[in-house]
């Protein structure tokens, strides 16, 4: 099965990780749209990588939780 979201967002990868980090929550939506960005990996720029490691970074340290609904 292959998952895709429905439309691409024209929502950036920086408000994307300044809205995470600033609600300390991490969606499933949101979670997705990172993971996507981050394995496509000719989509996104060095500077967004490193916002994509730093969300994951906080959620493995219990600066952002991760929420699964």
């Amino acid at each position: 099965m292959l998952w895709t979201l429905p439309t691409r967002s024209k929502i950036s990868i920086s408000q994307v990780t300044d809205r995470i980090v600033n609600s300390g929550q991490l969606g499933h939506a949101d979670y997705l749209r990172l993971m996507s960005a981050i394995l496509s990996d000719k989509d996104i720029t060095e500077s967004e990588r490193n916002q994509i490691n730093r969300v994951f970074d906080y959620v493995q340290t219990g600066r952002v939780k991760f929420n699964d609904m």
